[in-house]
């Protein structure tokens, strides 16, 4: 399965996707883009000899009109948004309906929407006193983190001293789950059951 990451970042799950054992067989990433022309995570992708791409309305960036048919040229099966911050145009939702996922630092629908992104969300959930946080993973429709919910995994933070202590212990969950939910996507083990997905062994 050919997939396309998208990232802001220093790309950590981006990495994480590289590193699986259980995806190195059954993936490739034939192209990394951000809204970003120095971001991070390019040098990961250049250091595997990964086509990087910096999307946007600027001069000197891939526009956002053009974006269709440079996934229509590198053949993406599968959309993966690994800490992209961005809304993805309506254009490529509807061309890729169920083949963009997100992975989001919290427990959606909780502490998602606009802004709340990295250690803007760990910050909101420290202050609401939340004794569980978490990762998920959910497929992208045309806002911020709504779309259907694919799977979650939380995390005790009950004794945390800070958001930053919150963001560590998620960004350990969101390196073993997204790579867990695109290996069920090849499998063609997600089942949409109406507002419901399933997961099957």
């Amino acid at each position: 399965m050919n997939l396309a990451v998208f990232v802001s970042g220093r790309g950590s799950n981006f990495q994480a996707i590289l590193d699986s054992p259980e995806l190195k067989d059954c993936v490739k990433v034939k192209a990394v883009f951000s809204d970003k022309l120095d971001c991070p995570a390019f040098q990961i992708a250049l250091a595997h000899s990964i086509p990087v791409y910096s999307v946007g309305k600027k001069p000197g960036y891939l526009q956002y009109s053009d974006l269709s048919g440079k996934l229509k040229e590198n053949d993406i099966d599968l959309i993966v948004l690994a800490g992209f911050l961005k809304l993805i145009p309506e254009n490529i939702i509807e061309e890729y309906e169920s083949r963009i996922i997100n992975i989001h630092p919290a427990l959606l629908p909780s502490f998602g929407g606009s802004g709340m992104y990295g250690l803007n969300v760990h910050n909101a959930v420290y202050n609401s006193s939340a004794k569980v946080s978490g990762a998920t993973v959910h497929f992208v429709d045309k806002t911020f983190d709504t779309g259907t919910i694919i799977a979650q995994k939380c995390v005790d933070i009950s004794d945390v001293s800070s958001p930053e202590e919150i963001a560590r212990r998620v960004l350990k969950e969101e390196h073993i789950l997204l790579p867990f939910v695109i290996k069920k996507i090849v499998e063609k083990k997600v089942r949409r059951v109406e507002n419901r997905v399933f997961l099957d062994p």
